[in-house]
């Protein structure tokens, strides 16, 4: 992602010392399979590792004496309209008739919701400190297969498990990320920026969304 890094550095470019920079970032750029933590670098081998450009040229920034610090968002931002990657979930089952997972479905997303993560930017912007990561998670880690049976429940369609081949053919693109376990912590972030999410949850939000959607109607994108 060179365009992201360059935008970076080209705003960090025109800003005066002390200013601040917040940039977006994946937690699916964290290493899989452990709880992430604040302190943790991005794994350039993680599905979302072609963004570990961002938080290279944040910290540049924060080494220059920008007040430059990266929010790290996790698959699903919410609220009863699209819940992010979930959304890509929700619009598979709608065509397909079947809401999905793969293998036993035991590997976990963050969510959090849009307000929730937007009052944290607001906290990094005013208190962030340089070079640090802030983690916006709104709850506990889920289970895609716990997602996948209530969009099931939600659609009226089956829930089924799927191999990896068939599981590309289902998701596309999205497959790789669908497989991924992204637990990740924020209790730093909590304590730091005093933040505490009060949203609702997402698997309410998904109900929300599929009772309100017709099934002509249902998301097609993120």
């Amino acid at each position: 992602m060179s365009a992201d890094r360059r935008a970076i550095e080209a705003m960090g470019g025109v800003l005066d010392k002390g200013a601040p920079l917040i940039a977006a970032f994946p937690t699916m750029a964290l290493k899989a399979g452990c709880i992430g933590s604040e302190t943790d670098a991005a794994d350039p081998g993680s599905v979302g590792g072609g963004r570990a450009g961002t938080e290279q040229a944040i910290a540049g920034l924060a080494g220059r004496g920008l007040r430059a610090a990266t929010v790290r968002l996790p698959p699903s931002v919410h609220d009863e309209t699209k819940q992010g990657l979930v959304t890509q979930l929700i619009a598979a089952a709608g065509t397909r008739k079947i809401s999905a997972y793969i293998g036993v479905g035991d590997n976990r997303w963050c969510a959090v919701h849009r307000h929730d993560a937007a009052r944290l930017f607001v906290r990094a912007l005013e208190r962030g400190e340089p070079g640090r990561h802030y983690h916006t998670i709104g709850e506990a880690p889920i289970a895609l297969r716990t997602i996948a049976e209530v969009i099931g429940a939600a659609l009226d369609v089956p829930v089924r498990s799927l191999a990896p081949k068939e599981a590309t053919k289902h998701f596309g693109w999205l497959a790789a990320f669908i497989a991924t376990d992204n637990p990740v912590m924020c209790k730093a972030t909590q304590e730091a920026l005093t933040w505490s999410p009060t949203g609702p949850g997402l698997l309410a939000n998904i109900e929300n969304t599929i009772t309100k959607a017709s099934a002509r109607a249902l998301p097609s994108s993120v």
